[in-house]
């Protein structure tokens, strides 16, 4: 038996046998070509094939990860069908008469370098998109398919895993991942976190692993390899205690969301667009305390329109039929950079111009969002709420741009929720110190931990060096929070949490005795949540 160590991105038991994932790579050698216009053509076959699967590898997620986590195929699709990529791609194959497949793997090498050598977190992680987009290209250019997926239930382990090779292995025969590479804020960690399975980085593999039998404790951050018989029984009675409870966490649907003591908590989920709506209902969770807006505009090649932002929240607010849906607006800018905003490089995007900074210097996509908005409040119940904040004057200057769009909305005879919530999210320390003024203004608090804590702590939340120091329970990120919900309340207005926070079960008791009104958790963790709830007290 041998025991290994790594960072539990996921929690939760898995035994089985351990399957080696690698890409079935071949060797792509330079030849001399004759025929440049053939060679071109052979490229552009390769790459129509190419985005026909990156679609269909989209559709799929779609229905298994919702559609904030399929979104990166569709960012594959755009840098695939960009000049970048292609005017590269081409311009060897004429300059250098060479083959196609020689020259998308020169693009492929030369982009993912470029990415991998800029200061920007984000752009620092299309380097392996580069590498996966080039990959896939040369696969259809070699005739081969990379079919090394497993055909029955396994512990995944690999180097790292692209977001393409996740979601397209089929997910009943995935018990867990376990990778060297990778960070708690990859891809493949959302997608392991929304598939609810237990996930390790950080581990050193051996491919000659591949096939022993071996468990994943995800609470401890611990792979056991060839376990010994009583180390095994001991890890089969967690994993039967751990079905039984996922199978008792079904019969909590229909209850309702309150504490021993008497304590109602509105207990909602966050999406990222109208596709995650069907696993928000089947959670049973009683709202939509974040829908994140900007997967809009990072999902379209331009501005979307007014009409066309209309047209999604509507939907939304119409298929939850009466229950909340809070809409944040746009939150472009930091790890989130669309090419149309012509974005200026920063050397410290998450402090630069993002959220509602650009909102406010640039009104007129501001004032179409929430034209979009106030519109479909007239279908359900929509709450608007607005990020990045830091002073008074911002919300002031907010609610300025709101009344005026009203106005407007009421001249044109176009209906509209008069009485809609307005509220801003706490993610600055400026905020939280301020909230007792900041109260005043508006009519709900939404707190995001995610930038709470990194702002507090001065820890960048993307740099998986930092890991180890990002304490998530710092006694100031909490006393924050507590400070927020004592000014709201204090004020007559509701506080809730919209962050990873929210769904932490070893806060959710402290969250309830500190007054916290309403937790937004992904839609996997509203039941867990739920049960949690109803076993806390809030007042003694």
């Amino acid at each position: 038996m041998a025991e290994y160590r790594g960072k539990a991105i996921v929690k939760g038991v898995a035994i089985g046998k351990l399957f080696f994932y690698s890409k079935e790579k071949g060797q792509v050698r330079r030849t001399s070509v004759t025929d440049i216009n053939a060679e071109k053509a052979r490229y552009e076959s390769a790459k129509t094939e190419a985005l026909r699967q990156l679609g269909e590898i989209y559709e799929k997620a779609l229905k298994e990860v919702g559609e904030e986590n399929a979104a990166i195929f569709e960012v594959h699709q755009m840098f695939l069908e960009g000049d970048e990529f292609n005017e590269s791609v081409i311009s060897i194959i004429e300059t250098e008469k060479v083959n196609a497949e020689y020259a998308v793997a020169r693009t492929g090498d030369n982009l993912a370098d470029m990415f991998a050598a800029m200061d920007d977190d984000y752009f620092k992680a299309r380097s392996a998109d580069m590498k996966d987009i080039s990959e896939r290209v040369l696969n259809v250019l070699m005739g081969g398919v990379n079919d090394n997926t497993p055909k029955e239930p396994v512990i995944l382990i690999a180097e790292d895993l692209a977001p393409s090779e996740t979601v397209q292995m089929d997910k009943n025969n995935l018990l867990s991942f376990v990778t060297r590479l990778g960070s708690s804020n990859s891809h493949t960690a959302i997608l392991a976190r929304n598939m609810d399975i237990p996930a390790l980085i950080g581990i050193d593999i051996d491919k000659a692993w591949s096939g022993k039998e071996a468990i994943v404790d995800g609470n401890k951050g611990l792979l056991i390899i060839d376990p010994d018989s009583d180390t095994l029984s001991e890890y089969e009675a967690k994993l039967k205690k751990q079905k039984e409870e996922k199978e008792l966490l079904k019969t909590l649907k229909g209850k309702e969301d309150v504490t021993l003591d008497g304590k109602h908590i509105k207990l909602y989920a966050n999406i990222g667009g109208v596709g995650d709506v069907a696993d928000v209902l089947k959670n049973d969770a009683k709202g939509i305390g974040l829908f994140r807006s900007e997967f809009l505009y990072l999902e379209s090649d331009d501005f979307p329109t007014e009409e066309q932002q209309f047209e999604a929240y509507r939907k939304v607010a119409q298929m939850m039929a009466g229950k909340k849906v809070i809409i944040r607006t746009l939150d472009i800018g930091a790890d989130k950079q669309v090419d149309y905003f012509k974005l200026d490089k920063e050397d410290n995007p998450a402090l630069g111009y993002r959220a509602i900074r650009i909102c406010l210097q640039q009104p007129e996509i501001f004032k179409t969002q929430l034209r979009a908005l106030l519109r479909a409040s007239a279908f359900g119940n929509i709450a608007i709420m607005y990020p990045m904040i830091i002073s008074e004057d911002e919300v002031l200057k907010i609610k300025e741009i709101s009344s005026s769009v009203k106005e407007e909305l009421k001249a044109e005879g176009i209906p509209f929720d008069e009485n809609i919530e307005e509220g801003i999210m706490i993610e600055t320390p400026a905020a939280a110190v301020i909230s007792d003024k900041l109260a005043r203004l508006v009519d709900f608090f939404s707190i995001g931990t995610n930038d709470l804590t990194q702002y507090t702590l001065a820890v960048d939340r993307q740099n998986a060096k930092l890991e180890a120091i990002a304490d998530t329970h710092h006694e100031a990120v909490l006393r924050l929070i507590e400070l927020v919900c004592k000014n709201a309340h204090e004020a007559g207005i509701w506080a809730g949490i919209c962050g990873e926070l929210g769904s932490d079960l070893e806060l959710t008791e402290r969250f309830m005795k500190m007054g916290v009104d309403e937790l937004s958790v992904s839609s996997a963790r509203v039941l867990p949540v739920r049960q949690k709830i109803r076993q806390s007290k809030a007042f003694s």
